[in-house]
């Protein structure tokens, strides 16, 4: 396996994908989501206006730059909020995998918010799916996990 496959779990992606610019994608998307302020997974309220936040963060930050790099940029980010690629559907897999991840080691973190059940929390992570079956299924064996040992709860809990 190169390098290049095993960087950013790349060797776990369904498809082949160019490493940098799915690293290019994560990194835009992380930009205007700084920008529009981040918005917890769980919390519906904060949802209801992140993508018109972030439409506009994307669009404040992007008219920043000369015309040819805006645009550029747009389509990047474009790219990724539409999950049209293999990168982009790899990119969006990894924005949700690390948070599972932090949860996991946090013993249930944000999976603990009160409302959220482990159902939630799958039907939340299973874009990861999209781009990878072996990291989905990882993901999935941590959630139950999780649930089993009361880091979050069952649907009929």
């Amino acid at each position: 396996m190169s390098s290049e496959r095993r960087w950013l779990l790349a060797g776990h992606s369904d498809e082949p994908i160019d490493v940098g610019h799915t690293v290019q994608l994560v990194l835009l998307h992380d930009l205007v989501e700084i920008y529009a302020g981040d918005t917890p997974l769980y919390d519906s309220a904060a949802g209801l206006d992140q993508e018109e936040r972030e439409v506009a963060a994307a669009g404040e930050l992007f008219s920043l730059l000369p015309p040819d790099q805006a645009q550029h940029m747009r389509a990047l980010w474009d790219e990724f909020e539409e999950r049209r690629t293999p990168e982009a559907r790899f990119a969006k897999a990894m924005d949700r995998l690390q948070p599972l991840l932090l949860n996991w080691m946090a013993r249930g973190g944000t999976w603990r918010t009160p409302g959220v059940t482990a159902d939630d929390v799958r039907g939340r992570k299973a874009v990861i799916g999209d781009a990878s079956a072996s990291l989905w299924e990882a993901g999935r064996r941590l959630i139950d996990e999780g649930e089993s040992r009361g880091w979050s709860r069952s649907a009929g809990v």
